[in-house]
């Protein structure tokens, strides 16, 4: 069994109305140097996408992997067409123990102090911070102060314009939604366009860096 894949950089979430440019976005940001693109579950046809994107050599290096994952059926169905790793709200100790047995990252998602070391104790190779928007870095960089072990990756309200401190307040990752994957964007095929945020966010967060 391989290692599981460890969240750095950006990943880049994927929630859309219908699948319609679902490939072409994710070829786009992985051109843009994003190292995962999670396809969250809501978006239709996201199970058919992850499967067809995991074995897709437009997609470099940049793993694909499965967002808004609620049980352990969905995850192992999830795994079983491909995907990378595997990412929930909240916390589910039957996700993260069947990816942990499978050799999957499963980055399952917290808010209290209490809940996110509770998802590291279950297993998880980092917590996802939900919602971090109603929160902001300093509530992180304070969280870390007596657990800096934790592996924290903020979700919800990230953008290019807030990513850097996130990562300076001790993020492993920063995972952004809607500030880069837009409907609109998608909607008018605007590729060259979803491929140039996506550069710029990556340069953000790895000039953050210490």
């Amino acid at each position: 069994m391989s290692e599981p894949w460890i969240p750095a950089g950006v990943i880049a979430v994927v929630r859309l109305p219908d699948a319609t440019g679902l490939r072409a976005a994710a070829v786009a940001l992985a051109a843009g140097g994003v190292t995962a693109v999670e396809i969250t579950l809501t978006t239709p046809g996201a199970r058919e996408a992850i499967a067809a994107l995991a074995s897709d050599n437009a997609m470099g290096s940049c793993v694909v992997g499965a967002g808004t994952v609620l049980d352990e059926p969905a995850a192992r169905d999830v795994v079983s067409r491909g995907a990378r790793f595997v990412v929930s709200p909240t916390l589910d100790r039957g996700v993260v123990g069947y990816c942990r047995d499978q050799g999957i990252a499963c980055i399952p998602g917290a808010f209290t102090p209490t809940e996110l070391l509770e998802a590291w104790r279950a297993g998880a190779v980092a917590v996802k911070l939900f919602p971090s928007s109603t929160v902001g870095p300093g509530y992180l960089r304070e969280v870390l102060a007596p657990l800096p072990f934790l592996r924290v990756v903020p979700s919800g309200g990230v953008s290019l314009e807030n990513a850097a401190d996130w990562v300076r307040a001790g993020a492993a990752a920063v995972s952004v939604g809607g500030a880069l994957v837009s409907a609109a964007l998608v909607g008018r095929a605007a590729w060259a366009e979803l491929t140039a945020r996506a550069r710029a966010l990556v340069a953000v967060v790895t000039g953050a860096r210490p």
